[in-house]
């Protein structure tokens, strides 16, 4: 008797209603947390459009602590093309392969301004939160992924990031990830040149990066979901007092 009027007495404070709602609507948290925090690198480019330059800016400053922001590999917004070569920005801001520099470019006016994210953050996290919102219709139905099937499914992108990154030593533009001449004479050339060379949409870096990324957000909410569905309904069992 003790133990239920403290349940009904804790639960009928804020702090337990706004704690038992969250852990029978955890879903809807996660994704306005999540649906603002993988839309923020594309306010960026709004921002930067609509002349509040101070508050694109900003943006992409934050996000500049978890990408590269290699403009030759992210989307732009509001400009002729969804993505540019690494020439192409080259020839409109300063003709250098110093990856610290070309990150710094966001864009301007004629070619649109640059997503705060690289294509493959965008990927990721945006495939997160879609498979997350359509998991949860049918989390009864689905078992947790084993844990080797989900190491399984990360290792098409850490072979991709890797490969990039040991590339790159070479140079942007200049190493053996950039030209793809070792899958063009694999393939017989069976695809356009610009399949094989650069980075830009289309490309089969672009795709690799874009499916391993999503990849991932597949593989990492089919493992970690139904665990985290597990932890709320322990907090939030069926015999505890739900309040309206």
């Amino acid at each position: 008797m003790y133990d239920r009027a403290f349940q009904e007495h804790t639960l009928s404070t804020p702090l337990g209603k706004a704690t038992n709602w969250v852990t029978q609507h955890w879903i809807v948290v996660f994704a306005l947390i999540m649906g603002f925090y993988v839309g923020l690198p594309f306010l960026a480019p709004v921002l930067m459009y609509l002349g509040w330059l101070e508050g694109g800016k900003a943006i992409y400053t934050i996000y500049s602590t978890q990408c590269h922001q290699l403009p030759q590999r992210s989307f732009f917004l509001f400009g002729d093309k969804t993505m540019y070569s690494l020439a192409e920005v080259q020839d409109i801001w300063r003709n250098t392969l110093n990856p610290l520099i070309l990150r710094q470019f966001v864009g301007n006016p004629e070619m649109g301004w640059k997503v705060a994210w690289s294509d493959r953050m965008v990927s990721m996290y945006s495939s997160i939160l879609v498979f997350g919102l359509l998991w949860w219709p049918f989390r009864q139905r689905i078992k947790p992924l084993a844990w080797w099937v989900f190491i399984l499914l990360m290792i098409p992108m850490a072979i991709d990031g890797i490969s990039h990154f040991i590339s790159d030593f070479a140079g942007l533009g200049l190493g053996f990830r950039d030209s793809n001449a070792w899958l063009a004479a694999l393939t017989n050339n069976a695809f356009p040149v610009t399949f094989y060379a650069g980075d830009t949409l289309g490309s089969v870096n672009s795709w690799l990066r874009l499916l391993t990324g999503v990849l991932f957000g597949f593989a990492t909410v089919w493992f970690s979901f139904p665990f985290l569905n597990g932890w709320f309904k322990d907090f939030n069992p069926p015999d505890r007092i739900q309040l309206s």
